[in-house]
């Protein structure tokens, strides 16, 4: 059974930065890593960034600008740069994937971000 690990959370000062990690538990012709959601305490959540299908990345309004998405492809691990956070980007980061055998989407256990002020 495939898996994504995401890592590099933790507390942090508000206007610091932290960089997260998604890692496959197979290569990139099995898992595709499919980009990061966010859910803050009290509330559903949403998305960060994603891949789109062309190859481009998307941003959540509220981290253009302040967040880039990366990703080594012979790891199988996509990156999230957070610059400048900001107390409102508190929350447990989930790394969104799909498995390419299946197709079926999954889910990484998610690393916790707080952002103090």
């Amino acid at each position: 059974q495939v898996q994504v690990v995401e890592s590099g959370g933790g507390l942090v000062q508000a206007g610091e930065s932290l960089t997260l990690s998604c890692a496959a538990s197979a290569t990139i012709f099995r898992v595709k890593i499919l980009g990061w959601h966010r859910q803050a305490p009290g509330k559903q959540p949403g998305l960060v960034a994603e891949f789109t299908s062309s190859g481009s990345t998307v941003y959540a309004a509220p981290v253009k600008g302040r967040f880039t998405m990366s990703r080594d492809n012979a790891k199988n691990t996509v990156f999230l740069q957070m610059n400048s956070l900001k107390p409102e980007h508190t929350g447990v980061y989930f790394c969104a994937a799909k498995d390419l055998r299946t197709n079926r989407n999954f889910w990484g256990q998610g690393t916790q971000v707080t952002v103090s002020s």
